[in-house]
């Protein structure tokens, strides 16, 4: 009952694939035959035209090292230099002055700075703090010692030959 339905599934999936063949075949002959529809003998004219009769509207070319126009750098001259200083001095905004000579903003203040035409801002000068000599260790804590109580001298053990008689209480009678 399963195999049957792999099977089944099998030959589906066979008969999509051929279909999806044919279709691409079809189309691709008639896309093929679009051009000579239209009177141009080959693709190449075709497609300049369908794009000139879509109205211009181009998509981002794609960024190869022929296509992409770069932007060459600036040669900064004595001239240029002396064209900011005077442009500077009539009042001109540093963005304003790289529009005129078309070079770019961090080139238009790299040049007033070398030309000394940049005020920095003046901050106040930082005190410098007294250099303090460093302060004494702290002293290691002290351990309290342990208390011992006192030793009390021990009372003399008296010898039995040294105790005399008379010395000794006798005892009631």
């Amino acid at each position: 009952m399963i195999t049957d339905k792999i099977k089944a599934l099998a030959a589906a999936k066979a008969r999509v694939a051929q279909l999806e063949h044919s279709i691409a075949s079809g189309l691709n002959r008639e896309l093929a035959g679009l051009p000579a529809k239209f009177g141009f003998s080959d693709v190449g004219p075709f497609v300049r035209a369908v794009k000139a009769a879509a109205g211009g509207k181009r998509s981002r070319p794609a960024k190869t090292s022929a296509l992409v126009k770069r932007r060459k750098r600036a040669k900064i001259t004595d001239a240029i230099r002396a064209r900011v200083k005077k442009l500077v001095k009539a009042g001109k905004t540093g963005s304003q002055i790289a529009k005129a000579l078309k070079i770019s903003l961090p080139s238009v203040q790299n040049i007033k700075k070398v030309l000394g035409l940049v005020q920095t801002s003046k901050k106040p000068a930082r005190k410098r703090r007294a250099h303090r000599t460093p302060a004494k260790r702290a002293a290691a804590p002290k351990i309290p010692k342990k208390r011992v109580s006192p030793k009390k001298p021990a009372a003399p053990e008296s010898k039995p030959s040294q105790v005399s008689e008379a010395a000794t209480p006798a005892p009631p009678a």
